[in-house]
C-alpha cells in the first residue's frame, strides 16, 4: 500500500533527522540524494513529517504509527490520502473542530502537553489557545512597499493567486501560493510576517515620519526590519551591524533591490565588552537573538528539538547586548528592544534587567499574538534614554 510506503519513508526521515539544521534543509537534501519519489510522494511525506512534529509533546506514548496518523488527523482540514487509506472513518470526519476530534480519540488534556516549556511562557500567553496554535501551519505574509499597492495587487489577481489585504500594507497569503513568480520580492514587497511589520508601531507614536533620525539597527540580520524602518523613516541615516559578516553580504544584497543606498555598515559583536558602538543615535532597534519560540509553529521541530537550557542562554546574551547597544544612544533617543519569543525571561525579566541597570526609561511593551491568527507571536519594549 503506497500510505505504508510514505510512512515508512516518514519515520526514517524523522529517524535520521538530529535536529542541528532547520528540517526543511534536512528534508530537502533528503529528497535530492533519494530521486525515486515523485513530487506527489514528496508532498504527502513532507506533510506527515511536519504533522508529526507539530503534536510536541501530546500523545507521546502512542506508538509511532498510530501517533503519525493521530497528527495528520489533527493537522488537516481536508481529506487526506493517507488517512482515507488507512483511517477512513477519521478522513470522514476531518472537517470537525480540533476539541470534536480530540474528543474523538478520547484525548481529553493532550492538547495542554504540545508545548513542553508552558512553565517558561509569560503569563500573558493564552496558553490552551497558544498549544492550539502548533495544529496549523502560519500563513505567508507579505508587506506592500511604497506606491507599489497598486502593481503588487494587479499581479496577484492577473496570476489568479489567492490573497486578502489584511491591512492598507499587508498581504496574506496560503503558504503554497507562487507569489514570487509574479512579485518582485524586497522590491515591491518584503515577505515579512503580519507582526514583524507591527513591531515599529510603539516607536511610530514618538518619532513622526517626517522626521530624519539617526537609526541603528545593531542586530541587523538580513534586514528586515531595516528596510521597514526605511519605509517609514524615509530621511533616516541608517546604520546597520551584525556579529556575522556572511549575512551582512545578505543584507547588501538585499538593500540593493530595495533601493536602499544611503547607509553605514559594520561587523561587531555586542555580546563582548567594550564592543564598537556608533554614537549620539536617535533610535536604536534591537532584535535581539532569541529562542525564536514565537514562530516555532513555522518549524515545529523545535518542539522536540529545543532545550530549556538555551532560554537561560540567550536572556543572558540578549542582556549583555543591550548592556553595549544602549550606549549608542544620544539623551532623550529611544531604544526598541524586540524578539520572537514568548519566553519570560528572555522578555519580561530582560524588561526588569534594563530598567534596573540602565539609564533608560519603560515607554511601552507589548505582545503581537499572532496564535489566533495563523502569524508569528512578537514582543515588544519601546523605551527612552534618561
Amino acid at each position: 500500500m503506497r500510505s505504508y510506503s510514505h510512512l515508512n519513508t516518514a519515520k526514517k526521515i524523522i529517524d535520521t533527522y538530529d535536529g542541528s539544521i532547520p528540517f526543511a534543509v534536512w528534508l530537502k537534501e533528503f529528497f535530492r540524494s533519494d530521486k525515486k519519489f515523485g513530487s506527489r510522494d514528496r508532498k504527502q511525506i513532507g506533510h506527515a513529517c511536519y504533522c508529526y512534529f507539530r503534536l510536541g509533546g501530546a500523545f507521546k506514548e502512542t506508538e509511532w504509527e498510530k501517533r503519525v496518523l493521530i497528527a495528520l488527523y489533527l493537522c488537516s482540514d481536508t481529506a487526506n490520502s493517507i488517512l482515507q487509506e488507512l483511517r477512513p472513518e477519521w478522513n470522514e470526519t476531518v472537517g470537525l473542530t480540533i476539541e470534536e476530534k480530540i474528543q474523538k480519540l478520547d484525548g481529553t488534556g493532550e492538547l495542554e502537553k504540545i508545548f513542553p516549556f508552558s512553565g517558561e511562557l509569560s503569563p500573558v500567553i493564552d496558553v490552551k489557545e497558544f498549544n492550539r496554535s502548533f495544529l496549523a501551519q502560519p500563513d505567508l505574509y507579505l508587506r506592500i512597499r511604497p506606491g507599489k499597492k497598486n502593481k503588487v495587487l494587479e499581479r496577484l489577481e492577473a496570476a489568479g493567486i489567492e490573497y486578502r489585504l489584511v491591512n492598507e500594507d499587508c498581504i496574506g497569503l496560503s503558504n503554497q501560493s507562487k507569489m514570487d513568480e509574479v512579485l518582485n520580492i524586497d522590491e515591491d514587497v518584503v515577505v515579512q510576517d503580519y507582526n514583524s511589520q507591527k513591531t515599529i508601531e510603539p516607536l511610530e507614536e514618538h518619532v513622526g515620519p517626517e522626521s530624519k533620525p539617526s537609526v541603528w539597527d545593531c542586530c541587523a540580520a538580513s534586514g528586515g526590519k531595516s528596510i521597514l524602518f526605511h519605509d517609514h523613516y524615509a530621511k533616516a541615516r541608517l546604520i546597520v551591524s551584525d556579529v556575522r559578516e556572511s549575512i551582512l553580504v545578505n543584507l547588501k544584497k538585499r538593500f540593493k533591490t530595495a533601493g536602499i543606498t544611503e547607509y553605514d555598515s559594520f561587523v561587531g559583536d555586542l555580546s563582548l565588552p567594550g564592543s564598537k558602538v556608533p554614537q549620539n543615535i536617535d533610535v536604536v532597534i534591537c532584535d535581539a537573538p532569541c529562542s525564536g519560540s514565537g514562530t516555532w509553529s513555522r518549524t515545529p521541530e523545535q518542539l522536540s528539538y529545543f532545550t530549556k537550557e538555551k532560554i537561560e542562554y540567550y536572556a543572558s546574551l540578549q542582556k549583555r547586548i543591550v548592556a553595549n547597544a544602549m550606549k549608542a544612544l544620544k539623551s532623550g533617543g529611544y531604544f526598541l528592544y524586540i524578539t520572537c519569543s514568548v519566553f519570560q525571561k528572555e522578555n519580561e525579566e530582560v524588561v526588569e534587567f534594563i530598567e534596573s541597570n540602565c539609564p533608560l526609561k519603560l515607554v511601552s511593551l507589548r505582545y503581537l499574538d499572532g496564535y489566533n491568527q495563523k502569524a508569528d507571536t512578537l514582543f515588544a519594549a519601546l523605551f527612552s534614554a534618561l
